[in-house]
């Protein structure tokens, strides 16, 4: 099914492609942001849960659940910065790979 989404298995790894996307996207996104010269009132929340994505995409495969959750912690705390909304996008795309939470 991943090959259909147009992704593939890092040569030599038996990592999950989702989780090697989802690892890149939230790096790129803590480089752009941490390169961000304004400062803004929650970028402490953005920046510690991009370091718990982080964190979530070396553990292996993450909890869908807790994916989304640290997804919307980060987007609310960006706000309107507009110079991170392609990095944002990228983690959007990566988190989204991982399909949608078990409803309860």
């Amino acid at each position: 099914m991943l090959r259909s989404l147009g992704q593939r298995s890092v040569t030599g790894s038996d990592e999950d492609p989702r989780v090697a996307q989802l690892r890149a996207a939230v790096s790129r996104l803590r480089r752009e942001l941490a390169a961000l010269p304004a400062d803004f009132p929650d970028r402490g929340i953005a920046e510690d849960e991009l370091a718990t994505l982080a964190a979530m995409a070396l553990d292996g495969i993450p909890e869908v659940p807790r994916l989304r959750r640290s997804l919307l912690l980060v987007a609310g705390s960006i706000g309107s910065v507009s110079a991170l909304a392609t990095g944002l996008a990228a983690v959007r795309t990566a988190v989204d790979l991982f399909g949608d939470a078990p409803r309860r």
